[in-house]
């Protein structure tokens, strides 16, 4: 992306930031700068506004000073939960030139979209120079919606001046979505990580929509715009536009489940903001009760029906890929602190499941595990009781045993269970969702083919380096596409209520089963 690679080494995110700012600032035209924002206005249902911007000169083919609204389609729908899944949702989308007016209509009923609601317009420019994705605009679109229903199925549909979803011929366009319960009761949601844009990618979607999800949880590793995922800016390879291939290509199930993102290593983009997610902003509204929404918008946590669920960023607290090291000054797992404290404490929240990239267990030949998770959040998970933790960074699905104090705790078998109250934790590597696969130093063993080993040579990325480990913790390995499948099945007070994880690989079949059980509150 053009920090010279002598400079870059030792360079941090914000330092390589300002560096192509102050390059290409003087080399194009940047209208309004890199992200262009609308401002926010309050209303009792909806809080959004518009915020026009004009295409950034080209120098090679002339733009239309207008393009008919009716020629254009929005494309790229993801839903993502608000702050209080039972009553807010956002709704965003991309158009892929500037329209007027955009709004988003939502009723009841399908024929019934007469609340029409201003959409905020978040335009994000990437100049030439800039990695393989010279003179790109991109239009991103987001309406938040509030004071809804719990448990309750909307319809809604988007659009702007020339095209209005009410329209009968475009009807079709219309999307749904539904908000968290009010109340204890079961449901499924779907994880993994690391997705990019492939056939894998987009079949994992597929089956994941067959699962009737409440939400999917991705880790990590969204789109793969910065395919290098050092958080540096030398990326030639850096392209904005994968992102519209993602969406478009994620659409189909997003649309209609809440995605809730996390942000990997290469969700960073050195040129947008200094700590690499001016992007990720653009494109994506996530609840807004983190620690720091300005240097780590991927941080927050929501509940749906008993179940917390918190997303946190390693990229704070990564020994492996530094650029953001250390970027929250220990707000961040303070603030996870507070939630795990507050969670614990609520009668109503029986689980709690955190979700990131970087694993705190895993052994992958590429990134395996990462010592500043275990030194940071680790001893957090045991203390407070974690029932699942979520990782990807590593492409491949691996389960470990029930881990306490660095120690298997208790082997768990495919079709086991685990007590967490008692026992300690189980963590989950699901980073096979469409980038090329990883590997393994021991043999795949996973259900139906179960080849259970003594010992695993890996290594752990310290401070000081790698360092090699040989752990007795890695209980299932499959080394194919393949993603994360939870049901969650409330009990009465002083029952057992159950988490049960289920493996599911691209051909459908099922490669892991397990049961994470505690006393219900």
């Amino acid at each position: 992306m053009g920090v010279p690679d002598r400079l870059a080494e030792r360079m941090s995110m914000a330092e390589q930031h300002e560096y192509l700012r102050a390059r290409f600032s003087r080399r194009t035209m940047i209208r309004g700068g890199a992200v262009t924002l609308g401002a926010v206005t309050g209303g009792a249902f909806v809080t959004g506004a518009t915020a026009q911007a004009a295409v950034p000169a080209q120098r090679t083919a002339p733009a239309a000073e207008h393009v008919d609204g009716a020629l254009v389609a929005p494309f790229g729908r993801h839903l993502a939960y608000g702050t209080d899944a039972r009553t807010e949702m956002t709704v965003s989308w991309q158009v892929p030139v500037a329209v007027k007016k955009p709004f988003i209509r939502i009723g009841a009923r399908p024929w019934d979209l007469s609340r029409k609601i201003e959409a905020e317009v978040r335009t994000l420019y990437t100049p030439a120079g800039v990695g393989a994705s010279g003179d790109h605009t991109q239009y991103y679109l987001h309406a938040r919606l509030t004071h809804l229903r719990p448990g309750r199925t909307y319809y809604y549909g988007v659009g702007h001046e020339g095209f209005d979803p009410a329209e009968p011929h475009l009807l079709g366009t219309l999307g749904t979505f539904t908000t968290a319960p009010a109340h204890k009761e079961p449901f499924t949601f779907t994880a993994f990580g690391d997705q990019g844009v492939s056939y894998h990618a987009l079949a994992n979607d597929s089956l994941i929509l067959g699962q009737n999800p409440a939400f999917h949880l991705h880790a990590g590793d969204i789109a793969y715009g910065d395919p290098a995922g050092q958080g540096k800016s030398t990326d030639t390879g850096f392209d904005a536009r994968t992102w519209d291939q993602f969406l478009a290509q994620t659409e189909s199930v997003a649309k209609q489940i809440p995605w809730m993102v996390s942000y990997g290593n290469h969700d960073m983009e050195a040129w947008y903001s200094p700590n690499g997610y001016g992007g990720e902003d653009a494109r994506w509204t996530l609840p807004d009760n983190g620690p720091d929404a300005k240097n780590l918008p991927g941080v927050y946590s929501f509940v749906h029906g008993n179940t917390a669920i918190i997303s946190l960023d390693p990229n704070d607290v990564s020994f492996e890929i530094p650029a953001n090291l250390g970027i929250s000054g220990g707000t961040q797992t303070k603030w996870f602190e507070s939630q795990l404290k507050r969670f614990r404490a609520r009668d109503d929240i029986d689980f709690v499941i955190v979700f990131f990239h970087h694993c705190a267990y895993c052994t992958s030949t590429a990134h395996a595990s990462e010592g500043g998770v275990r030194q940071e959040w680790v001893p957090l998970f045991e203390q407070y009781q974690v029932d699942l933790v979520i990782n990807g960074h590593n492409h491949q699905y691996e389960r470990t045993d029930v881990i306490k104090a660095g120690a298997v705790t208790k082997k768990l078998p495919i079709g086991g269970t685990a007590y967490p109250e008692t026992e300690g934790v189980v963590y989950v590597t699901a980073g096979a969702a469409g980038r090329s696969l990883y590997a393994f130093s021991a043999p795949d063993s996973y259900e139906g083919n179960e080849h259970e080993v003594d010992s695993v040579a890996s290594f752990i990325n310290t401070k000081d380096g790698k360092v090699n480990e040989t752990v007795t913790w890695s209980r299932v390995r499959y080394l194919n596409y393949s993603f994360l499948r939870v049901d969650v099945t409330p009990a009465p007070r002083g029952r057992q209520t159950t988490l049960k994880v289920s493996g599911i690989a691209e051909t459908g079949d099922r490669i892991d089963h397990f049961t994470v059980s505690r006393r219900a509150k």
